[in-house]
């Protein structure tokens, strides 16, 4: 037996105790949770429309069929996203932005480091310097076959982005600083930037609106109070976890999530 594999059958142990007490944990606060389909160790995991996809420790991307996780291609990513504009991943060579399509991964042009397809048609990203940039939904979600896309570049700096087909866009910058805005799809205008209370190094938002985001100290937040009049919201509420979290997605009732030591966790919110 190594030290290696030992260490890892300790920490999935430990996951495995830690669960029993989050179904007790998280009731309360409208969350629980059970283990998820794994693909360890997970990296990153994104969902929309119902679809589900990750990225594993060795930059390949998966989709979710049933319980079981399917690669797709032998492209490395650092990051993938899937949304009503098809699935879009970073690479992790160059940054090179890809489109998913027909089965295997087709160039589409931007360099990035992270990128979201969860917008009404529209993709978004952000760079490693930390520019904004979007991707009208009128050549998004058309875009089939290598050529030379138009991103525009948008006002602000961030380090993590996600939209919405509903109520808007939420963005984290460098300091940590939470923002909100409205991104027209078939333009990439914005509406200003509004500043929302708390901190965080990544924010997640779902198609009916809900955002959870994820602090430095991997402490999960759902953001309460938000509706059409006020769609970014009011309030944080802290969704109880059995470890520190790494990344979150939600789409139709779960919370998808990828704790610090790769496990998938599936909690219905």
């Amino acid at each position: 037996k190594s030290p290696a594999a030992d260490r890892l059958r300790n920490k999935m142990k430990a996951i495995a105790a830690l669960l029993l007490m989050l179904n007790y944990l998280s009731v309360s606060h409208g969350c629980t949770c059970t283990e998820g389909p794994q693909q360890f160790p997970a990296v990153q995991i994104d969902a929309g429309q119902g679809n589900v996809v990750m990225t594993d420790s060795n930059n390949y991307a998966y989709f979710l069929i049933g319980s079981q996780w399917y690669k797709m291609g032998s492209l490395t990513l650092k990051h993938v996203s899937v949304g009503p504009a098809g699935i879009w991943g970073v690479a992790l060579k160059d940054n090179d932005v890809y489109k998913y399509v027909a089965g295997s991964f087709v160039y589409a042009g931007e360099s990035l480091q992270q990128v979201d397809a969860g917008g009404d048609g529209q993709v978004v990203g952000v760079t490693y310097p930390s520019t904004i940039h979007c991707l009208k939904s009128t050549i998004a979600s058309a875009y089939r076959e290598r050529s030379t896309l138009n991103w525009t570049t948008l006002p602000g700096l961030l380090m993590y982005f996600s939209c919405s087909t509903k109520y808007g866009c939420w963005g984290v910058n460098s300091g940590q600083n939470i923002y909100f805005t409205r991104v027209t799809p078939s333009t990439c205008g914005i509406s200003g930037w509004i500043q929302v209370d708390g901190l965080a190094v990544m924010v997640e938002i779902g198609t009916d609106g809900s955002v959870f985001v994820v602090n430095r100290g991997g402490e999960v937040f759902q953001r309460q109070g938000i509706d059409s009049s006020t769609p970014q919201g009011t309030s944080w509420t802290k969704i109880p976890m059995p470890s520190r979290i790494n990344h979150v997605s939600y789409d139709r009732g779960n919370l998808w999530v990828v704790t610090d030591y790769g496990t998938i966790l599936k909690c219905f919110c």
